[in-house]
């Protein structure tokens, strides 16, 4: 587990992850020498899929644990990574709110 985040207060979700999610992107053409984000987009792709499953497994762990800080904080790794994914493969935020939206109907 890695250390809890301070004085975390409420956003807006969508703005918080298109604005990730532009980061991401921007990461694709970095250095994996000095970027985290770029090594999981270029690196091998088992790499990035076991750290995407630890993530889950760990939000499945805090909430076994009912530590409400400690599911956020979790559940942020988990999407950063699911992002990444999501940018790897090539499926857009855009595509994703349209699968979303679709389910809702």
């Amino acid at each position: 587990m890695g250390e809890r985040t301070e004085n975390v207060v409420n956003g807006d979700l969508g703005q918080t992850v298109v604005g990730l999610a532009a980061v991401i992107h921007d990461r694709r053409e970095a250095s994996p020498e000095t970027s985290y984000t770029a090594r999981l987009l270029q690196g091998k792709e088992d790499s990035l899929l076991k750290k995407l499953a630890e993530e889950a497994t760990e939000v499945v762990m805090a909430c076994k644990d009912d530590d409400h800080d400690h599911i956020r904080y979790e559940a942020g790794d988990l999407i950063y990574h699911l992002l990444v994914v999501l940018e790897r493969y090539g499926v857009t935020i855009a595509e994703l709110a349209g699968e979303l939206d679709a389910r809702r109907h």
